[in-house]
Formats: structure tokens, C-alpha cells, sequence
């Protein structure tokens, strides 16, 4: 079982800056999506959490390097050492490249700035000094400049590099010497064009790339992730906004850039940048048309009249209700807080970079189309055939024997959105008013969520959706709520393997306890697995019973991140409303016999029959390596059941109950046994 390294982690914890870490968000992911997931960490998950077998690239923004140290100074520098070691990558901006170094030196002489010490992780082998330019001045824009730097076209033999180019600089410094350490595997990519204010010893080096072991460093006093459409050139600063006209006369070539930089690193980059798409409409609508009107009146109390429109204002979200007659009325500046028809039509006049900048998905306005008296046409969702899908949906709940026929008949559907989970399970209000088997599903996700810090990349082609059940406390002596997410992993690899007949032998599995895996379709003898979905349950407790939103994605049509279903040679291929309506009718069964019989000998026979673990070993490294056997899950949690091996793997006799350590990246190098 192979875990494909999908994850570009960036940290954001103690000494992080907000902005650093948004820009690094913003310019990666447009690099770097959909191949990768480009998401945050904290500093407790660098240290607890087994990160390094799935992360591709580990950032560290710009900041102060003295908050790094203090958090991880010790066993966090030691995990990241060992992972660039074995192979793995790290990029520092600025605050990160003083990190990276031996030694950090930052202002000395000046009492209220000054700090020196050497650094644990010293990638790169000598000093990083600064400031490379005087003037910086802490949570300020005031020592900004756009510095030109000379790039070197020996080290930066991927891509469109760019000459000579003007970047953000702000507090960042010089390599030291950086050419004396060529025979250490260093390799100046970069260098300052302008004259020092530090000594800087033999070149000016900007940039530099190391090599660590089988891995690898890339260290940078400049910001090239720094983009000039997410600065304000209106800040009260005498010269910022030449400042932010020049890096925007240069924004072409700091992206060149930054490209031959990741591309130096190894990584997969976009030929093309991937554009930030604007949210879409929603629709929702019910397999009964009459239905919808139904739902809508649940909804009623919470309707608010705003400058004669009918809004929804909930916790996360507002949602701005509209009739299909009246679709396609302005631009995305409408639904922006407070904005007029005025600022809108200005807005279109507007140079299109101006709104490709950081957006705040929450503070936009969702436009909710009610279809009371049809379904959507196709025209009108190009992505997602309606009509097919409540199609299906009445044909295979006809071949269910125990259904209550509710999962998927209420459907709120988005070409792009923030989120299916975040949309129903963070707007409570609405939540509260929602009945079982209420389905939202997109195309896109822009803000897509997982397990902890972790998240399922969802690019055009993958099954995105959650559906709402309301689970009552009554339950929980047979039915615990935990099982949601087996009965959802078992819908889906049911659900894949009943779309139609030849579909039985789809190679797909379960990863205990939320993963779904296929096998590789790039490895002829089918004994490696990759991810190809996910799963994440989040859950309100209200009014005696469990208000609970699951959240799927699936890998269905599209090859990146891992691979997809499509790619496993199915007898035709799938159609995600098909295979929507499938996985829907599967998982409202389970539910359905769940609640009346818990997690019986009948499911747990099938979820063994998909899962990867059986008499699988491993190693519990937070209890002194103690070996343990898979046997099974306990029905009362769901927790792994293993027995303890001693000398030779052979069985104490012992029976262990398993636990994950809190991690989000992979279960099986986070075992703990569960406290009692």
C-alpha cells in the first residue's frame, strides 16, 4: 500500500505572519493545484503527527524565525531534518531562509532588534545576515522595496527563468559566502543586483538551493510568492505604491520565477497558472418538484427581507434567494457586502488582474436559485445532469429491499462553491431545519475540507458531496454514531462495485477508518494502492439527537491527484450523477438497517471484505514499538483490535485496543493504545 505525496504543506503557527501565509496559499495553489494539496500545518502536527510520508513539499512562510525555534526547536527540527533527509523538500521565504541556515543573524548591533544564534535544521551550511537593506520595521510595509535580483540560468535549467526581475524584499538577508559551499551541494539560483547594507562576504546570494541528503532546500530572502494583485498600493507609505507598480510591471516574471524554482525541487507544476474561479449559483431542487416548496417552508422562519430581497443569514454564510426567472443578473461584485449596481458595472471595467487577488469566500453572498415548479435544465447546470440524476436515483431505490428513499431526494447542487461540509454543517441555523438525506454536491471546490488540517483535493471531475442525518440519542445503545463513517465507506465501494453489471471486480478498498484506495493503475502487478477518496463526518449535538453532516470525495473521472475510477478500465465509464445516485441509494440502506440492528455480524463481514488490513503488522511507535496484528474493530467505537506480538511476531496473548494519535496523514504511523 504506496502513499502518493500529494500534500504541499505550509506553516502557519507560532512566528507565521497571517499575510505571508496567504500569499504562499495563493500563489502555490495556483501553481500546484489540483496535482497537489496545498494546505496548512501547525507546529503541534509537525511534531505529533506522521506528515512526512504524504507531503511533497514542506514551506516555511515569512515571519520571525525566532517563533519557529521556540516551537520547534528540539523534536519538531529533528522530524524535519529526518524528512528532508530521506528524500523529502523544504522552501523558506525569508523568515523561513534565516531558518533554514546554520546561523541566523538578523540587525546586530541594533539593541531592539538584534538576534543571533545558530539554527538546528542548517540546510544551507553558512550564515543568512540581515537585513540585506535597512529600513524594516516589524508588522509594517515601511522597509518594502522591489528589489531586482539576477537569477542564474546554470542552476535554473527548468522553465522560463527570467534575467533579471524586481520582487518583494521585506526583512530578508543575504548567503553568506554562498559560492565557497559549492562543494557542500549548494547552488546559488539568485542574487541581489543592488548594493548591500550588510557585509555579505563572497556573491550576494538571494537564493540558494541545497542539497540535504536525498532531499533538498530551496532557501529565498525574497518573496517571490508575493504577488503584487494582493498588495494595497494605497497604504499611507511614502513610495509603497511605486513599490507595488513595479512588482506589477515584473508580476510575469516572478512567476516565471517561482515556477523554475519548484520545478528545480522536482514538483509537478501548472503550465499555466490555475485561475481562482468565482463562486456559482446553487440550485436546489427535489426529486418530487413539490418537495422543494415543502423544504423552503422549514426554512421560512429563518427568511429575512433585505433591500426587498429575500436573504438567509446564517453562521458562515448568507445565502440570497432567488426564482430561476431571474438568473444571470450582474457580475460577482453583486453579491459582494454592500455593493451597489453602480460599483457592480464598475467592476466590469476594472482590469481583470484587480479581481484575481485573495478572496474571502464567507463574506460573499450566495445566490440560491429555488426551483419550486421544475428541475434544473441542463443549460443551466452544464456540469450536472439534473434529470439523470433523480433518474437514477428512482431506479436503483426500486432495487433496494430496505431504504427509506430520503438520501438524495432534496439536492442542493453548485458548479463551484467553498464547500459542501462547510456550507450545511457550519451555517447551524439551517442545519437544525434540514431533514435526513439532504445532499449538496458540487463540481468545484475551492475550500474543500478533511480530516484535521488535512484536505481532499477536488478538482473538475471528482464526486464531491455531504449529505445530513439526523441521528437521535435513542440510538446510540446499539447504533453509535462513530459507525457513520464505515457505513459511508462501505456505500461507496458498494456503491462503485453495484453501478452496473461488470463493475463487481473494480479493484477498490477501504484504509480504516475513512480512506478509499484503488490500485495503481500504473503498477502491472495490482499490489499497490493509491487514495482516491475520502471521507469526513462533523456533527452538531441538538435536541436529543446527533445532527450530522458526511462529507465525500471521490476521484471519479479526473487522473490528478492519485489516479481516478475511470482510469481502472470500468466496463464503461462512470458518470458522476449515476454514480451519485448509486452511492446515495447504497448508503440510505445501510442507514436504514443500521438503526435497527447496529453495526451487526452483516456489516462487519462486508467491511472486512473491502479493507486493506487484515493480519496486517504494525509497529506502535508511541508505545516503544510495540508490534501488533490487525484483527479487526471493536463494535462498541470502531477502534482497531489487534493482538501484541513479542519474540519472532508471535502472539502474547494479548488484545489490544487502537487508537489514532490525533493525526490527519496516515493512521498506520500513529497508533496508539486507547487510555482507559
Amino acid at each position: 500500500m504506496a502513499t502518493k505525496r500529494t500534500n504541499i504543506l505550509v506553516y502557519s503557527g507560532n512566528g507565521s505572519t497571517v499575510e505571508s501565509v496567504r500569499h504562499c496559499l495563493y500563489s502555490l495553489r495556483r501553481l500546484l493545484s489540483p496535482t497537489y494539496a496545498v494546505i496548512t500545518v501547525s507546529g503541534d502536527a509537525i511534531i505529533k503527527e506522521p506528515w512526512t510520508a504524504s507531503c511533497a513539499l514542506l514551506v516555511f512562510p515569512g515571519g520571525a524565525d525566532l517563533g519557529y525555534c521556540r516551537t520547534l526547536n528540539g523534536q519538531g527540527n529533528q522530524r524535519i531534518g529526518q524528512y528532508v533527509e530521506r528524500g523529502g523538500l523544504y522552501l523558506g521565504f525569508c523568515a523561513g531562509g534565516y531558518y533554514g541556515s546554520k546561523r541566523c543573524e538578523f540587525q546586530v548591533g541594533d539593541k531592539k532588534m538584534e538576534v543571533i544564534g545558530n539554527r538546528e535544521l542548517a540546510f544551507y551550511p553558512g550564515t543568512c545576515r540581515g537585513c540585506a537593506f535597512s529600513g524594516f520595521v516589524y508588522h509594517s510595509e515601511a522597509g518594502t522595496r522591489a528589489t531586482p535580483i539576477q537569477t542564474s540560468k546554470a542552476a535554473l535549467t527548468k522553465g522560463s527563468v527570467p534575467d533579471v526581475f524586481r520582487t518583494y524584499y521585506n526583512g530578508g538577508g543575504v548567503f553568506v559566502d554562498a559560492p565557497k559551499f559549492k562543494d557542500k551541494g549548494v547552488e546559488v539560483i539568485a542574487s541581489f543586483k543592488d548594493h548591500l547594507d550588510v557585509d555579505a562576504g563572497e556573491g550576494s546570494a538571494c537564493a540558494v538551493y541545497c542539497k540535504v541528503g536525498e532531499g533538498a532546500a530551496l532557501l529565498t530572502s525574497t518573496h517571490p510568492e508575493f504577488s503584487a494583485v494582493n498588495l494595497d498600493p494605497d497604504i499611507d507609505i511614502p513610495g509603497f505604491e511605486e513599490v507595488v507598480k513595479a512588482l506589477k510591471e515584473d508580476e510575469q516574471q516572478r512567476t516565471d520565477f517561482l515556477k523554475a524554482c519548484l520545478l528545480k525541487m522536482g514538483l509537478q507544476v501548472n503550465q499555466e497558472q490555475t485561475a481562482i474561479p468565482s463562486l456559482s449559483q446553487l440550485h436546489l431542487s427535489s426529486a418530487v418538484v413539490s418537495d422543494t416548496a415543502q423544504l423552503l417552508e422549514t426554512l421560512q422562519e429563518l427568511i429575512t427581507i433585505q433591500n426587498g430581497e429575500e436573504c438567509i443569514k446564517d453562521e458562515n454564510d448568507t445565502f440570497h434567494l432567488e426564482k430561476p426567472s431571474r438568473w444571470a443578473l450582474g457580475s460577482i461584485a453583486n453579491a459582494l457586502p454592500n455593493a451597489t449596481k453602480n460599483e457592480s458595472k464598475k467592476s466590469e471595467n476594472e482590469d481583470p488582474e484587480d479581481q484575481d487577488k485573495i478572496i474571502d469566500y464567507d463574506k460573499i453572498v450566495k445566490r440560491l436559485i429555488i426551483h419550486e415548479k421544475d428541475q434544473p435544465e441542463s443549460k443551466d447546470t452544464p456540469y450536472f445532469n439534473h434529470q439523470a440524476f433523480f433518474a437514477n436515483l428512482k431506479h436503483y431505490e426500486t432495487l433496494l429491499r430496505e431504504s427509506d428513499g430520503t438520501f438524495g431526494k432534496n439536492l442542493l447542487y453548485g458548479e463551484v462553491v467553498t464547500s459542501t461540509n462547510t456550507m450545511l454543517e457550519k451555517n447551524t441555523q439551517i442545519l437544525r431545519r434540514l431533514p435526513t438525506g439532504f445532499t449538496a454536491t458540487a463540481t468545484v471546490q475551492v475550500a474543500g475540507r478533511g480530516r484535521g488540517t488535512n484536505v481532499w483535493v477536488s478538482p473538475p471531475g471528482s464526486l464531491i458531496f455531504s449529505t445530513v442525518i439526523r441521528h437521535s440519542m435513542s440510538l446510540m445503545p446499539q447504533a453509535p454514531v462513530v459507525f457513520l463513517q464505515y457505513l459511508a465507506a462501505l456505500a461507496i465501494v458498494e456503491g462503485i462495485k453495484t453501478y452496473d453489471r461488470g463493475y463487481d471486480r473494480m479493484p477498490v478498498r477501504l484504509k480504516w477508518p475513512n480512506d478509499i484506495f484503488a490500485a495503481d493503475p500504473t503498477d502491472p502487478t495490482g499490489k499497490t494502492f493509491v487514495k482516491i477518496g475520502g471521507i469526513l463526518v462533523n456533527s452538531h449535538y441538538s435536541a436529543a439527537e446527533y445532527l450530522c453532516v458526511v462529507g465525500i470525495g471521490l476521484n471519479t473521472t479526473n487522473a490528478s491527484p492519485t489516479t481516478s475510477l475511470n482510469a481502472l478500465s470500468p466496463p464503461s465509464p462512470f458518470t458522476l450523477e449515476k454514480l451519485l445516485a448509486r452511492v446515495l441509494t447504497r448508503f440510505s440502506a445501510f442507514y436504514a438497517r443500521f438503526v435497527r440492528t447496529g453495526f451487526d455480524r452483516y456489516f462487519q463481514d462486508l467491511y472486512y471484505a473491502h479493507w486493506l488490513h487484515s493480519e496486517q503488522i504494525v509497529t506502535l511507535e508511541a508505545e516503544g514499538g510495540i508490534r501488533a496484528r490487525i484483527k479487526g474493530i471493536t463494535t462498541d467505537w470502531g477502534l482497531l483490535r489487534a493482538e501484541e506480538l513479542g519474540w519472532e511476531d508471535r502472539p502474547t496473548g494479548k488484545v489490544l485496543t487502537l487508537q489514532s494519535d490525533s493525526n490527519s496523514f496516515d493512521f498506520f504511523k500513529g497508533l496508539i493504545k486507547r487510555k482507559v
